[in-house]
């Protein structure tokens, strides 16, 4: 059977988890708030409104700081448990594990000291709640969120925005639908100008979820009694007015016991001529039974929702710890196998880059598709086989010995000339596949999740990788070279053997040596070796984006890392460390999600282990 008890005990145990962890709602983390779908008692009250009174009239004690100005600067979590008849009365403070206080007094006491340690000596307040737990035989099982009093003026020594500030801590508490608001009111004061139900109205226009209280009462004018507002004629609520009889300063000052001041509570009502119709609905104890009633029914609606919200952020932060991925070792042997783990994976999304599961390999054909051909097509050899040029070079290699024929040492050296124009194209083809790869590195860095928590292995990776890509380059650059080289160091005879022979048979030698100097004679040779070119132009355009596929691209593929997995084989415990140390930022995230994700499961496990069914 489901319990009155362990619903509310259930959300205290969930409240406190909550409050250590440093969720108490209105804060501003990227996670979700269980303090925020957990239903909660609100106290809201204007300064002198009797919000304290009312409270210790609830508790039975006198436990809350008095005085002038704003006495409650931080939000008290007032958590009361009943205990069996005849036990002993107590309080503890979660910021002071194990250590009971039965002197109320002390309580008092450590709730001042408390708030002056986070708010300072200044009259500042401060969102960050103090826990109080209160177990007491004359208590009923309920949580009370006591907040700073409302107020119109700041007093000395307190900033003109107190007023604002303390107005918005009290909405972040009373804006959320769970919350259900018990707000305060005197009775000998306008209910149209009280600050409780003028923000109640606001937040729940439907009062649906405020229950409205009625104080001092003793103390309006004679003949006069609030009767409108108590019995919902003046001031209509969804929830009943409950009015309630404090002690009076004079009372307070003798020390008078909350006991005798309950039963003189309920005397007062029993007698009233115009309150003792009403006299089984009035009063502190009717009115902690009353919320303890509806936060126990409050609370039993919104498991459902409570347990679905729990159960998703369950897996949001078990996908983020993912994401962050675990702590590491502290061995080495345990750092240099997370290192190598590493690796792997950054070696597998660069290969998928390579091979088309991801974007960008596809560059390094572009440059031997586009770049390269058209590289080829810009080189000067318009200018550089022009009549002038080739008169010029042909001339030279002839010397004082005029060629008699065909001019074999003016065409070697027009081609091995033509040919070195060759060399730009070749390396700039290298250091284009050398860019892409350095570019599909750093994307590839920067795309595996797994590396993201360590910076500095980023950086000695990226280092590592980046020489690498140059030794492989430097290969790369010699054999295209060398390739060209190669075409300049023999030349095809049977090119030019295929071509017209310079005398025809049977001509006139005399003419043959006239024509030798003509123009058409130079343009002959200029055209010849432009064929020849085109032809070593076209095998290089085959043979060039070979030599950088297996001097960069291959290599890049199988063996990027080897020199570095050498290198961090070589490296002590302390010099792996560093190489894992990881952004302090992330490090703080999987430490928050990871508590958080305690508490979350330890919240599903006490919702578990309570039976819904009545």
């Amino acid at each position: 059977m489901t319990t009155m008890e362990s619903l509310i005990g259930l959300v205290n145990r969930i409240q406190r988890a909550c409050t250590v962890l440093g969720d108490h709602g209105g804060g501003d983390s990227a996670f979700n708030s269980l303090w925020e779908s957990l239903p909660s008692v609100a106290v809201v009250g204007g300064q002198s409104s009797g919000k304290s009174s009312v409270l210790e009239s609830i508790v039975g004690r006198d436990f809350l700081p008095r005085g002038s100005g704003i006495v409650t600067r931080r939000p008290l979590v007032l958590q009361l448990h009943k205990t069996d008849e005849g036990s002993q009365e107590y309080a503890e403070f979660l910021h002071l594990p194990n250590r009971r206080f039965t002197d109320f007094a002390l309580v008092r006491k450590e709730i001042q000291d408390e708030t002056d340690r986070v708010t300072g000596k200044s009259r500042q307040i401060s969102p960050v709640p103090i826990q109080l737990s209160i177990y007491s035989p004359h208590v009923v099982n309920l949580t009370l969120i006591d907040l700073p009093g409302l107020t119109k003026v700041a007093i000395e020594g307190q900033p003109e925005s107190i007023v604002e500030d303390i107005e918005n801590m009290v909405r972040t508490y009373v804006d959320k639908p769970n919350c259900i608001i018990l707000a305060i009111s005197p009775a000998n004061q306008d209910i149209a100008t009280s600050d409780a139900m003028k923000l109640a109205k606001e937040v729940d226009p439907s009062g649906d979820r405020t229950f409205g209280v009625l104080t001092k009462l003793d103390l309006m004018d004679k003949g006069t009694n609030a009767l409108d507002v108590l019995e919902g004629k003046s001031y209509r609520l969804q929830r009943p007015w409950v009015g309630i009889v404090n002690r009076s300063q004079a009372e307070i000052n003798r020390n008078v016991e909350m006991i005798a001041a309950r039963r003189k509570e309920r005397e007062y009502f029993a007698t009233s001529p115009d309150y003792s119709h009403l006299s089984n609905r009035m009063g502190s104890e009717y009115l902690a039974k009353l919320l303890s009633e509806h936060l126990e029914s409050v609370i039993r609606a919104r498991i459902p929702s409570i347990t679905s919200l729990i159960n998703k952020t369950i897996d949001e932060l078990e996908a983020e710890l993912d994401r962050l991925g675990r702590p590491v070792g502290v061995d080495a042997g345990a750092q240099l196998y997370t290192i190598l783990e590493l690796c792997r994976a950054f070696d597998k999304v660069f290969k998928e880059h390579l091979d088309g599961g991801r974007p960008g390999g596809n560059r390094i054909y572009g440059v031997f598709d586009y770049q390269l051909p058209a590289a080829l097509r810009k080189l000067p050899f318009d200018r550089y086989l022009s009549l002038p040029n080739v008169k010029k070079v042909v001339s030279e290699a002839d010397g004082y010995q005029p060629h008699l024929i065909a001019p074999e040492q003016g065409y070697r050296r027009l081609i091995e000339g033509a040919l070195n124009y060759f060399r730009g194209p070749a390396e700039a083809s290298v250091d284009a596949v050398h860019f892409v790869l350095r570019e599909l590195v750093r994307k590839s860095i920067a795309e595996t999740q797994e590396l993201k928590r360590f910076p500095s292995l980023q950086a000695e990776l990226a280092g590592a990788t980046n020489e690498s890509l140059e030794r492989f380059r430097d290969e790369s650059r010699k054999t295209v070279i060398r390739l060209v080289e190669m075409e300049a160091s023999y030349l095809t005879v049977d090119f030019f053997r295929r071509l017209p022979q310079e005398v025809e048979k049977g001509a006139n030698p005399a003419a043959t040596n006239v024509d030798r100097y003509t123009e058409a004679h130079f343009r002959r040779i200029a055209s010849n070796v432009s064929s020849y070119i085109s032809m070593v132009a076209d095998t290089l355009k085959n043979t060039i984006p070979k030599a950088a596929v297996h001097c960069q691209v291959k290599e890049a593929k199988h063996s990027l890392l080897n020199h570095f997995y050498i290198q961090i084989g070589k490296r002590e415990a302390k010099q792996l460390g560093q190489m894992l140390d990881e952004d302090p930022m992330l490090m703080e995230r999987r430490q928050e999600c990871s508590k958080r994700l305690e508490l979350y499961k330890a919240a599903r496990e006490e919702i578990e282990s309570v039976s819904w069914a009545r």
